[in-house]
């Protein structure tokens, strides 16, 4: 099965992640859905998708001429069962908890054409288990993307025990047809990528907590020191302090392992509210709008 034969994509949930897969898949030349809980939402996250692409406009990654004709083929459905009946792939895009995410699943099961691949972009949760909440555990996939999706190469393509190879295979050309590089990875508890990445951003924050540094030394000693792009800490707030605990709890209740404990300074910032760039205020303030460490 090659990535032409997909005629339509939808993406279900126009959040931070939703409203950047769109483009991308658009510019592989399929026409795209996008749905939310609401239209509003939808439509929201479309604009979002018109300045992101405006941005890149400015910054040379594509022509005026490639916005327009990519941004005509993203649309909004007013309901998931609009967009879920004329869907070959379905990517699932939604808040990082699995009880959210297999009902969801159990949906798009009864909904889908009996074709359709149903990928999540979950950055932790077990693939498997989404898959068991729906008939086709072979047709379920993880499409992790990296988060901001128009400007990180990397898709990590997860395989769950029941995925076959030639829905993995369909994923990767998909991937690729939109201008990303796959990594091929099995279902354990974060993965590869957030399995390496959360320990480092947990273990900054208990050493902001514990006074060992400043969280712009603690920063800048990952980015200077280690080439980092970004530091732990601002990176923590660009993926969302909420995103960051979830995924912790993922990796601590999966592997067991204290190492994977979220820090006390984490789980406080979320009980505050203080989530990081989605809400104006993390461990740097973005109303006030603060010089922070890490990529413009």
């Amino acid at each position: 099965m090659t990535a032409a034969q997909h005629e339509t994509i939808g993406v279900v949930g126009a959040g931070t992640m939703g409203h950047g897969i769109p483009p991308r898949a658009a510019r592989a030349r399929p026409p795209v859905l996008l749905t939310d809980i609401t239209e509003e939402l939808a439509r929201k996250g479309l604009g979002e998708i018109d300045r992101e692409m405006r941005r890149s406009v400015e910054k040379g990654r594509m022509t005026a001429e490639e916005k327009e004709a990519a941004l005509a083929r993203i649309g909004t459905a007013a309901s998931a069962s609009d967009l879920l009946a004329a869907s070959d792939l379905v990517v699932e895009a939604i808040i990082e908890k699995e009880e959210a995410k297999t009902s969801l699943f159990a949906a798009l099961d009864r909904a889908c054409k009996p074709s359709a691949i149903l990928a999540t972009n979950t950055s932790s949760i077990s693939v498997t288990r989404i898959a068991a909440a729906t008939r086709r555990p072979e047709q379920v996939v993880g499409m992790h993307f990296m988060n901001p999706v128009p400007i990180m190469a990397l898709v990590e393509v997860i395989r769950g025990r029941k995925t076959t190879d030639a829905t993995v295979a369909s994923v990767i050309r998909w991937s690729r047809a939109m201008g990303k590089e796959t990594v091929e990875v099995n279902d354990f508890p974060g993965f590869v990528s957030n399995r390496v990445l959360m320990p480092m951003i947990n273990e900054a924050i208990t050493a902001l907590m514990e006074g060992v540094a400043s969280r712009e030394a603690i920063d800048t000693v990952m980015m200077k020191g280690m080439n980092h792009p970004m530091g732990p800490l601002a990176l923590a707030d660009l993926i969302g302090l909420d995103t960051c605990l979830s995924i912790l709890h993922v990796l601590h209740e999966g592997l067991g392992d204290p190492r994977y404990r979220p820090s006390p300074l984490l789980r406080q910032m979320v009980d505050a509210g203080d989530l990081g760039r989605k809400t104006g205020r993390g461990f740097y303030d973005y109303g006030k709008k603060e010089a922070t460490p890490g990529r413009s």
